[in-house]
């Protein structure tokens, strides 16, 4: 069975490897629960081509210059780089992108120009030709028709250019039905006996909720009550079980019963999810085999990095920074509370296609123990990539009610004692502030790429993460402020005035300006604060912080909230160490 999942694994990579960008825009997804339309799919899929296209053409150009090699040789290289199982399909797009390449860029074209020639960007009849860099000096128009008249007589190059998506290959559609499968239902794809808990750690396995302890029984799951005690076994993953030999009473009874035992679940988007590319993907002079190590594991995990996240973390950080999370601190507190974890987030989330993913929640009422809940879609409603972006911002009316559907959800499925919190939504300003005069990666090598220009490249496609506020347009960025506090109010607004049955509901502001003056006393700069190949969602240094923010704020005001601490910690530390792991 592991081999036939290691083969999954790999073919879900390299079908994964040329829709790289379509996450890295982290695009956000329509609102509502329907799927979106064919024409929309369509004209994100060319925008997302694009970006990749360039990004690639950028890559193996920069190596070629810091190697002072052949573009034959920087191809190669690069492909040397991928892991070794997913060679193969890096190959078979060198062999049939690589001699274009070659000879346009021999020729001083860029990756613009290179990407409109090879037909992976398409400019749509009446809107404007999308570049990234500077145009050559020749204009772009014309370096164009210069490169069409050299690709002219490229005949395999058409024959391949006639696929409108890798899933169009023969005998690759079942698993792209597959693939699609993990995505849409944000379920473990590797789930023996249907508890919606895994073994495994990517395709929405333990990384994104706590590890199952027996994949072949459904009534054994992270955050149930025990079962008698958990005399015989383990039946909720916590990695306490047995008798005490001294007095006859079972562990689980002693350490754990009244000591306010409960779990942590993330309702988000990919800001919760840890949505994160590696710089060192495309920063040439730190580029190794050793840079693309971790490179099937993230595109399995969907470019979201949940094991080190602000709310579900529980891994040291292998991407800068540390790892802090509600989830460690909760565990801390109360080690009854070993892998009660959920991160049900999804890229693109907002309040609106949230009311899909939320049913994905495992949860029995009777079963298993009350949870924290923190309601958290910080920016996409009200980031989007249209022309037209506030035209397609969720309003007051629309959050009120999308909003108090999940509530309602969630009080038919969290077990009484539970708590909910709702939090606001950032002031985007921030990022135009302090990244738009600064080099992306991508520029760091020649100086000739700033945020500002990428913005604009994704704005033209109409893919960009969020035209309201990756914008020198102040106005715009203004008033798209003022619609994220009109709906953050709107959760101010719920969390004092309604009341469930089964939970109790608070607010609280995204903390990023506490996170930048915390992590300004502690000598850092603000830009920091965010990833840098995408320039729009927290880094981990701002995860870590906003944890610390989060927790004190809970402390302080809601300490019923956290539980109580576990006078028998150590105890258990000294029997069970770990626990069982992760």
């Amino acid at each position: 069975m592991r081999g036939s999942r290691q083969t999954f694994l790999n073919l879900f990579c390299i079908l994964w490897l040329p829709l790289l960008l379509k996450a890295a825009s982290s695009s956000p997804l329509p609102h509502g629960n329907d799927p979106p339309s064919p024409a929309l799919q369509s004209g994100l899929y060319k925008g997302h081509t694009c970006v990749g296209c360039v990004l690639v053409v950028s890559v193996i150009e920069q190596l070629a210059q810091w190697h002072n090699s052949t573009v034959k040789a920087a191809v190669e290289r690069l492909c040397n780089y991928i892991p070794e199982k997913l060679q193969g399909f890096c190959y078979v797009l060198a062999e049939l992108y690589g001699p274009h390449i070659a000879e346009l860029i021999d020729k001083e074209m860029n990756a613009d120009v290179v990407c409109h020639s090879l037909k992976l960007c398409k400019q749509d009849p009446g809107q404007p030709l999308c570049h990234l860099y500077p145009p050559p000096k020749v204009g772009l128009s014309t370096a164009l028709r210069k490169a069409k008249r050299i690709m002219k007589n490229s005949k395999e190059l058409k024959i391949f250019t006639g696929f409108s998506s890798v899933c169009a290959f023969p005998l690759l559609d079942n698993l792209c039905e597959k693939i699609k499968y993990v995505i849409r239902n944000k379920l473990p794809f590797e789930d023996f006996d249907g508890d919606k808990f895994s073994t495994f750690p990517t395709l929405r396995g333990y990384h994104w909720r706590g590890r199952d302890c027996d994949d072949k029984n459904t009534t054994v799951y992270p955050g149930r009550r025990p079962d008698n005690w958990d005399v015989n076994s383990d039946s909720n993953c916590n990695g306490i079980w047995g008798v005490d030999p001294k007095d006859g009473i079972p562990y689980e009874e002693k350490f754990c019963k009244g000591s306010d035992s409960q779990g942590v679940v993330l309702l988000g988007d990919s800001a919760g999810a840890h949505f994160h590319i590696p710089p060192e993907w495309m920063t040439v002079t730190e580029m190794s085999a050793k840079s693309f190590a971790n490179l099937p594991m993230a595109f399995t995990d969907e470019l979201d990095w949940p094991q080190f996240s602000e709310i579900t973390g529980f891994l040291n950080s292998t991407i800068g920074g540390w790892t802090d999370s509600l989830y460690l601190r909760l565990r801390q507190r109360n080690r009854c509370n070993h892998r009660d974890l959920q991160n049900i987030s999804q890229n693109g989330g907002s309040s609106g296609n949230l009311l899909y993913l939320i049913k994905s929640l495992a949860r029995n009422q009777l079963l298993d123990y009350p949870a924290i809940v923190i309601y958290a879609t910080i920016g996409n409603d009200v980031c989007n990539g249209n022309r037209d972006t506030l035209a397609h911002m969720t309003t007051p009316k629309e959050m009120l009610s999308n909003v108090m559907q999940a509530l309602r959800y969630l009080d038919t499925r969290l077990p009484n004692g539970s708590h909910v919190i709702l939090t606001g939504l950032v002031d985007g300003r921030f990022l135009w502030d302090n990244l738009h005069e600064r080099y992306h990666p991508l520029g760091q090598l020649n100086r000739d790429v700033t945020y500002s220009q990428l913005y604009s490249f994704l704005d033209c496609l109409q893919v960009s993460p969020c035209s309201g506020w990756l914008t020198p347009n102040e106005t715009l960025r203004n008033l798209t402020s003022e619609r994220a506090l009109q709906l953050s109010n709107v959760l101010k607004e719920i969390a004092t005035s309604e009341k469930f049955a089964n939970f109790d509901i608070f607010y609280m502001d995204f903390p990023l300006r506490q996170t930048a003056e915390e992590w300004r006393k502690m000598g850092g700069q603000p830009w920091q604060l965010i990833e840098p190949v995408d320039g729009f969602h927290p880094s981990q240094i701002a995860a870590a912080l906003g944890t610390s923010i989060t927790w004190q704020k809970a402390l302080h005001e809601w300490p019923h909230v956290l539980g109580k601490e576990n006078p028998f910690n150590h105890q258990i530390e000294a029997i069970f160490k770990d626990q069982g792991g992760h």
